[in-house]
């Protein structure tokens, strides 16, 4: 079964979210937990959070996806920096358990030239602080395009913070289009070959969430700037091969395309006429 759906803004609350999801024949959804560029979150109103969660299930959607602010850096240089990180994280995922069993995606961050090694070693010893048995969410790796200083330029540097983190079971990736191919994996013209390798690094099993992008930039260009499904370097034909890539199903897909909610709509009717399942 194809579950797809976008990124949506969480200002109206949570049912709104799902509201506006089905309304463009989407299943599941992603937000910001709070404001993408600062630290302020919402009061969660948890009458509105159990209406989502009752709503999802009533409409049948998959796992939804809270995306963590882009100025969290947990691999910083800078000690404040990584205490805002640590600090946001874990009031996020207490948050999260208002709607539980969902997932948490977060950019691994810059290590700023102390090196991805050390960086490393501070993303696991944050995630080893936060996470605890008992809670439900799963939090995500995103997969980036290796600008400047960013941890989580290959498969390798995921899987060696996977490896560090001692409840292992609460922990995924998030696989981005735009950022792997940018990222020199070329999802084009071997798509098989990337699956495979992703499998053999990471496993696949670790494969929670995808986002869908296509690209502005060339292959292997280590940028970041989406564009539209089919407008971009990737191309349509890549995007429906991944739809339909056996191994794949099941796994949801959140659209970050620069697009309005018909957009996404428009988007979303196009990659469901092409889906074979």
């Amino acid at each position: 079964m194809l579950h797809i759906g976008c990124h949506l803004s969480s200002s109206k609350g949570f049912l709104h979210m799902g509201e506006e999801a089905a309304g463009i024949n989407g299943d599941t959804f992603q937000f910001f937990t709070r404001n993408p560029r600062g630290s302020k979150a919402k009061e969660i109103d948890p009458a509105d959070a159990k209406a989502l969660v009752d709503y999802m299930e009533k409409h049948r959607f998959a796992k939804i996806l809270a995306h963590a602010p882009y100025t969290l850096n947990a691999c910083s240089k800078d000690e404040k920096t990584r205490e805002f990180a640590w600090m946001t994280m874990e009031d996020d995922l207490k948050r999260m358990e208002y709607v539980p069993g969902n997932l948490y995606n977060f950019h691994p961050g810059s290590h700023v030239g102390q090196g991805a090694e050390a960086g490393i070693a501070y993303i696991i010893s944050m995630l080893n602080d936060i996470l605890k048995p008992e809670q439900s969410t799963t939090v995500l790796l995103e997969t980036m395009s290796g600008k400047g200083t960013e941890v989580g330029r290959n498969f390798e540097e995921l899987a060696a913070i996977i490896d560090g983190v001692e409840l292992k079971e609460h922990m995924g990736v998030c696989l981005d289009t735009c950022h792997i191919y940018d990222g020199g994996y070329d999802i084009v013209n071997d798509l098989d070959g990337v699956l495979e390798e992703f499998d053999r690094v990471i496993g696949l099993d670790r494969l929670r969430a995808i986002h869908m992008n296509d690209s502005k930039n060339p292959f292997a260009s280590h940028k970041d700037r989406h564009e539209k499904i089919g407008e971009g370097s990737i191309g349509l034909e890549t995007m429906v091969k991944i739809i339909n890539y056996p191994r794949l199903q099941g796994i949801p897909i959140y659209l970050e395309t620069p697009n309005e909610l018909d957009g996404y709509g428009a988007e979303i009717k196009l990659l469901r006429e092409h889906y074979m399942g």
